[in-house]
Order: C-alpha cells, then sequence, then structure tokens
C-alpha cells in the first residue's frame, strides 16, 4: 500500500531515496508542506513538531511516528544587531525579538529551551515579533498561535521582513531556522550570539547527550487503523533511506568525499563518527528519548502546550518499542 500513498517531505540526506518514487512530493519551502498537511493533502508527510504539537489538542487526524527528518543544533540560530550591546545570553533581558511565522517555531523552542536552562534566560521580559523573514507575509494562518499572557508577542508591520529590521536594529535579535540575507551578505552590524556556536554545540551535546529534533513524520490516523503494519513499513521505509544517506557517507572516507565540494568533509565525517557512533542520525524513541523529553518539557514550560505531553501519547503505539 506504500507505494499507492501520497507523501510529502524535503528532500534531504535522509530522504532523497524516497523521491525515486513518484508519490513523494516537496515543496519549495517547509511551510508549505506544513500547510498541506494541515489542509489534509498528504497520507504520510513530514511535519515540524510544534505544528504537530499545537494541532494535536485539536483533534489532528494524523499521528507521529518516530521518524526524525531535520534534526539542528540550535545555539547557531540566534542574530543580534551589534549596536543594540547584546554581548551575550545575559544581554538579550528587556529586548525586542523576531521569529518567523509563529512564537515558538521548533528552533526557536530548543533556542530559547537552552537558553533559559543553561543561561537564566526569561521570554516574558522580551517583546516578540512575527513576521516574515525576507518576505512580507503575516503569522502562519493554518496553526493556532498560543503564547503565555504574559509574553508580548505582535505581528510585524505592513511590509516589514525580519531580516531588514535585524540589520536596521528596528528588532535587537533574531530567532531564525534560516541564516538571514544580511548575515549572508556580511552586515557589519549582524552577528551570532555565540560566534563560537559550533564549540558550544558540542560540548552541549558531550554534556546532554542531545541531538536537537526539528520535525517528524506523521500518517493519517485511519490508514493506521485500517492497515495494522502500515506504521512499521512506513518506518522500515524511512529508515532505510536515513542508512542509504549515512553509508554513502561511509563509502566516501575512502575517497575523501570526493564527491562533494566541500574541503576537509572527510575530516568532518570522521569526527561525527567518533563523537556519536555508527548511528549518528538515529530514529525511533529509545535513542531518542531524552530529547524528546526535554523538547516536550520546553513546549510546556514556553506555553506553547495546554499540559505537558508524554512521549507515549504523541507517537503511533505499535513503534513505541523502537
Amino acid at each position: 500500500m506504500i507505494g499507492t500513498m501520497k507523501i510529502g517531505c524535503f528532500p534531504y540526506d535522509t530522504t532523497r531515496q524516497l523521491f525515486e518514487s513518484s508519490s513523494v512530493e516537496t515543496a519549495a519551502t517547509l511551510p508549505e508542506i506544513f500547510d498541506r498537511v494541515v489542509r489534509g493533502e498528504f497520507d504520510v508527510a513530514e511535519l515540524g513538531l510544534t505544528f504537530y504539537l499545537r494541532l494535536l489538542e485539536e483533534g489532528m487526524p494524523y499521528v507521529a511516528l518516530p521518524i526524525f527528518p531535520n534534526r539542528v543544533f540550535r545555539h547557531s540560530c540566534v542574530f543580534v544587531n551589534t549596536r543594540s550591546g547584546i554581548a551575550g545570553p545575559g544581554d538579550l533581558t528587556g529586548r525586542t525579538i523576531g521569529e518567523f511565522g509563529t512564537y515558538g517555531q521548533d528552533s526557536g523552542v530548543w533556542a530559547k529551551g537552552i537558553l533559559m536552562d543553561e543561561y537564566g534566560f526569561k521570554p516574558e521580559t522580551n517583546r516578540w515579533v512575527i513576521g516574515g523573514l525576507e518576505h512580507p507575509s503575516a503569522p502562519f494562518g493554518f496553526i493556532p498561535h498560543p503564547h503565555p499572557d504574559a509574553v508580548d508577542v505582535t505581528p510585524a508591520g505592513l511590509g516589514k521582513t525580519l531580516n531588514d529590521m535585524l540589520a536596521t536594529g528596528e528588532i535587537d535579535a533574531l530567532f531564525s531556522a534560516n541564516v538571514p540575507q544580511c548575515v549572508l551578505d556580511g552586515h557589519p552590524d549582524v552577528a551570532r550570539l555565540f560566534p563560537d556556536f559550533v564549540a558550544r554545540e558540542r560540548d552541549y551535546h558531550r554534556r546532554t547527550g542531545i541531538f536537537p529534533i526539528m520535525h517528524t513524520i506523521v500518517a493519517r490516523r485511519d490508514l493506521l487503523r485500517d492497515d495494522p503494519g502500515l506504521a512499521r513499513r512506513v518506518y522500515t521505509m524511512f529508515e532505510a533511506a536515513k542508512d542509504a544517506a549515512a553509508e554513502r557517507y561511509r563509502r566516501g572516507r575512502r575517497l575523501y568525499q570526493v564527491q562533494t565540494m566541500l574541503p576537509w568533509t572527510n575530516a568532518l565525517v570522521d569526527e561525527t563518527l567518533d563523537e556519536f557512533g555508527e548511528d549518528w542520525w538515529p530514529y525511533g524513541i529509545s535513542a531518542n528519548r531524552s530529547t524528546l523529553d526535554t523538547y516536550l518539557r520546553y513546549h510546556y514550560e514556553q506555553g506553547l502546550s495546554s499540559r505537558r505531553w508524554q512521549i507515549e501519547e504523541i507517537f503511533a503505539p505499535e513503534l513505541l518499542g523502537t
């Protein structure tokens, strides 16, 4: 039945093999995929964790499978206007901060949570501005936008982009899953909060064991109900695609990763294997329990869930043993 399903996801290394099937579709941006999921256009699809949890409270007709195609360390995703006087995490208090699409995108949930745990950050002390990153846009219209009453959240002004607002200093900082164009252009007044983010992210992983998860795969509940083996087959299909990508890197070590244009990719792969082990991108519950528990705690603490969800409540029961 998998061959007849309509599947939507982004073409990562972890999913590229799936695109050999004509039933797998993508879109120009991830929010477009998420929007189509909410409109019920897919049988199986990628969805951001916060989008899933927000919609789950409204009776979403999908259930998550413990497949995680998108994971990113997030010390790197906080950008600041250097003229604002922000030199470290403690300087974020009382600032105006931008966020793309919604208060609490998955990248923002992780960044806020890490800052709260490790640096005493308090989101309620800030003013949050929600808008488009490179193009003016309203907050996402396809999801709810919960946030605590004590947190000041407003949309960006008409015709404004978060990229331009950061460059001009209209916002002091930006929490962003994408690197804003002003950073790519080398704007002299914009920098990362943590210029040494790689060292900090490696230290964070060594101390906590957490490799932050952004997205999961969801499947229609009615399909899983009517076909009890379907969840396992979808899981196996995505895991095989991920393992095929990892194997390409392993084989590439012999050839110094000459299939890529990036110098020193071989050394990075060696370092990754040393630090993470052979399966550095695991699927399933057992290998990711601490990461998932932390995310669910962050989501609740930041007022994005009405209660703290448990892992056993949000994933397909037949895959809880993975």
